[in-house]
Formats: C-alpha cells, structure tokens, sequence
C-alpha cells in the first residue's frame, strides 16, 4: 500500500511538473509572440502627422541672392538668412554640404533666406524660425507615394513683385492671439504677441529639374489634392514659420521687397540625400509626427 502511494504521489508529481512546464513554454510563446507583433507593427501610439521639422536661427543678413543674382553680390534687396552660415552671391552646392548650420538637426545644412524686415527702417530678425517638412494638402494615396526633396534642388516661393493681396501667397498673423484675422499684409498684433509670417512651398516635382528660368515652374502646386499630370512627383511641403519679436502698428513695418504681401521664400536643398530619404520613408510616407532627429514623437 505505501508503495502503491508513493507511486501514485510521484505520477502526480510528474504530471503537475509537465503542466507547468506546458505552461510556461506557452507563456514563451506568448511573449514572444507579443513582441514580434511589436515589432511588426511599430508606432501604435505615434502622433498620425505627417512632419518632421528643422529649427534654424538667424544667421546673416546680405543684399545678395544665389538663385535669382547668382554671383552677383549686393544684386538683390537686403536678405535674411538661416541654415548655412555660408550663403552669399556665389554659393553653390559643395559650399553648402561643407558648411556650418544654424539648422537643429545639423544634418541640413540646407540655405533658407527671406527678405529682411524692418521696423521704423531697422532690421528685425525673427527670434523663432522653423520649417516644416510636411505630408499634407493631397490625398493619403498621394502622401504614401511622396519621394524626397532632390540634393541641389532651388525654388522660391512667393511673389516678391505683388502688386496686392490678389497676387500674394503670403500668410501674417499673430502669434497666442488668434482672435487677429490672418491676412496677406501685415496684421495689428497686440502688446505681448508676436508677428508671424507662414509660407507653404509646392510639393509638385517635374521629376527633372534642379531650378528653371523663373526659379518656380519646375514645382507646381496641387490641384484637388492631387499633383498635376506636368508634375507628377510628390515631394515633402516646406512650410516657412517666422516668428518676430514685434507687434503693435502695421505701419511701420516694411519688407526689403515691399509691402507684407511680397513676403517670399527662398530655398537651396542640402539635406543629405540619404537623411532625406530616411525622413520621408519613416515620418512622411507612414504619416508619423517625427522630431528634429527624424524618429516618432
């Protein structure tokens, strides 16, 4: 009988033994499981914006323009300039991939210039600046197909010769007082707000230039969310935001180009091409809202 016993415990031992070892080796296969879904679906709780961005302070100012005067110093209106401390009249690419940045990520080392503003007649230099490289303004078919920014591409966007409002993309508003109907001129800020200038560049690529004649006419913008038949690439948006230690009496407030109407862009690309790249197919394309160093928020 004791013996009898003593196998039947050890029988229930040995079972209780391989349940548990069952039971852990389903545990496993259950972690592992879960992680390689992880894995296989990255970026359940990212932010679904398609963006990633580039600060880029001040960095000199210049009568000079390498798109439309090219190797022409003191040719142009008074320009502002962010991103590469190297730009004057006659930078090319190689200066430009070579160069110190403002820019945070200092992987762009990309050329951004604007007209100067001035208040009273004395420059004033926007304390905040930031472009946003963007997925919007198209269909989602149209954002999953988008292709990076080319190495070398220059645009401007903007007319610097707008007559009127009618004839301006410009955007000033002001900043923490969105009770202040945006405008292409100038807006009346109030005391302890900011003036801000907002500037979206095309994202329509011919596929085959750099630059053309007018410095415009190789991007194009959308039409009904989509790109049009003569520009069939998406690239990324460039939005333009500048914000200016300023406010109070539009009046007194004038661009290099004119009135606030004739506010434009100019944009010289340096990103390397790989980065670019990285961005657009991990930020851009899978619509996810990235940080200055291309990962998710």
């Amino acid at each position: 009988m004791e013996r009898a016993a003593s196998n039947l415990g050890t029988r229930h031992r040995l079972r209780l033994t391989m349940a548990i070892g069952a039971l852990l080796t389903l545990l496993g296969a259950y972690v592992v499981s879960t992680i390689d879904r992880a894995d296989a679906a990255p970026g359940i709780n990212v932010i679904r914006v398609a963006e990633f961005p580039a600060d880029c302070a001040f960095s000199h100012r210049l009568p000079d323009d390498p798109i439309i005067f090219p190797g022409l110093p003191g040719a142009s209106h008074m320009h502002s300039f962010f991103g590469s401390r190297a730009t004057n009249a006659h930078t090319t690419l190689p200066d430009l991939v070579n160069s110190a940045t403002t820019c945070n990520p200092r992987v762009d080392v990309s050329s951004y210039w604007v007209p100067t503003l001035y208040r009273n007649n004395v420059p004033v230099e926007p304390e905040i600046v930031t472009f946003y490289y963007l997925g919007e303004g198209v269909r989602d078919d149209v954002v999953a197909r988008t292709q990076p920014l080319p190495l070398g591409l220059r645009i401007v966007a903007g007319n610097a010769r707008a007559t009127g409002p009618a004839d301006s993309i410009a955007r000033w508003s002001c900043l923490h007082a969105g009770h202040v109907p945006p405008s292409k001129n100038f807006v009346n800020c109030p005391a302890g707000t900011m003036l801000e200038s907002y500037l979206d560049f095309p994202q329509c690529w011919n596929g085959r230039d750099l630059d053309s004649p007018d410095h415009q006419s190789h991007l194009a913008y959308p039409v009904n969310q989509v790109c049009p038949a003569s520009h069939p690439v998406p690239v990324p948006k460039l939005r333009q935001v500048l914000r200016y230690p300023v406010n109070g009496d539009p009046a007194q407030f004038r661009l290099a180009s004119g009135p606030g109407y004739t506010m434009h862009g100019d944009f010289f690309n340096a990103w390397p091409a790989a980065e670019m790249a990285r961005r657009v197919n991990d930020c851009i394309r899978p619509v996810i809202k990235c940080g200055h160093d291309g990962r998710p928020l």
